[in-house]
């Protein structure tokens, strides 16, 4: 997966947890694809303290993942589903997981 793709899920599992700085540029620069320079100018800051936000959130993203390991225990579960005959049970599990 590359470092975008693996990002933004990041940011859908644990984006709630940024500060509202940080997931206001982080949106803007990873799903709205604005520019640094593009945000800066929008919020009247330097394109440095937009770097620096952004930078910040992708680090938090990181680490909550590394000490909360929530993404690798879903895929884990997943792929043991997977393995799994009883339909029900998966549908079961399945929605636990997405909700």
């Amino acid at each position: 997966m590359d470092e975008i793709n693996e990002l933004i899920m990041l940011y859908d599992y644990y984006g709630e947890l940024l500060s509202d700085s940080q997931k206001e540029y982080f949106m803007d620069y990873y799903f709205n694809n604005l520019s640094l320079g593009e945000i800066a100018d929008n919020l009247e800051i330097s394109r440095n303290a937009v770097h620096k936000q952004i930078k910040s959130a992708e680090a938090k993203l990181k680490e909550y993942e590394e000490k909360l390991k929530i993404i690798k225990k879903s895929n884990l579960i997943k792929e043991k589903l997977e393995s799994t005959n009883d339909e029900k049970l998966k549908e079961e599990i399945i929605d636990i997981l997405e909700s």
